[in-house]
C-alpha cells in the first residue's frame, strides 16, 4: 500500500463510500492467496486512487462495461461472491459528480487495476 497525500474537496459520505465500493471489490473479486494494491497520489492536475488485485481474467470487453448498473463480467460470481452488482456503478456516479473520471484495466495475467482522478481540492491546489 502505497498511500501518499491526495486531496480533494466533495462529500465526505460520498468519496468515502467510492473507496469502500473499490476496496470491498477488489478483496470480493480476488482469488485465493491473491493480492490487493491500493496507491493515492497527485500530480499537477488531479489526485488518484489506485485500487488493483490479482483477480480472475477480466476480458477488455468486460472492463468496459463493469461501470454499467448490475453487469457482471461472469455471472456464475454472483452465486459466489454476493452482491448486487452496483458497486463500480455507484463508484462512477460519485466519480462523475466531483467532476473526475474513473477507467478500469485488466491485467494481463487476471485481475483489474481501477483507477480514478480527481480535480485537486483543498490548500495545496489553491497554491
Amino acid at each position: 500500500m502505497v498511500l501518499e497525500p491526495a486531496i480533494v474537496e466533495g462529500d465526505r459520505r460520498l468519496l468515502g463510500r467510492m473507496v469502500d465500493n473499490l476496496v470491498e471489490n477488489a478483496i470480493r473479486h480476488n482469488e485465493q492467496g491473491g493480492w490487493l494494491r491500493v496507491r493515492t497520489g497527485e500530480d499537477e492536475e488531479q489526485a488518484t486512487l489506485v485500487v488493483a488485485n490479482g483477480g480472475p481474467t477480466v476480458s477488455e470487453q468486460d472492463g468496459v462495461r463493469l461501470f454499467e448498473r448490475f453487469f457482471r463480467a461472469d455471472a456464475s460470481r454472483s452465486r459466489r461472491t454476493g452482491g448486487t452488482g452496483l458497486g463500480l456503478s455507484i463508484v462512477k456516479a460519485v466519480v462523475d459528480a466531483h467532476g473526475g473520471h474513473v477507467t478500469a484495466t485488466p491485467l494481463s495475467g487476471g485481475g483489474l487495476e481501477v483507477r480514478v482522478g480527481l480535480p485537486q481540492g483543498g490548500a495545496r491546489a489553491a497554491g
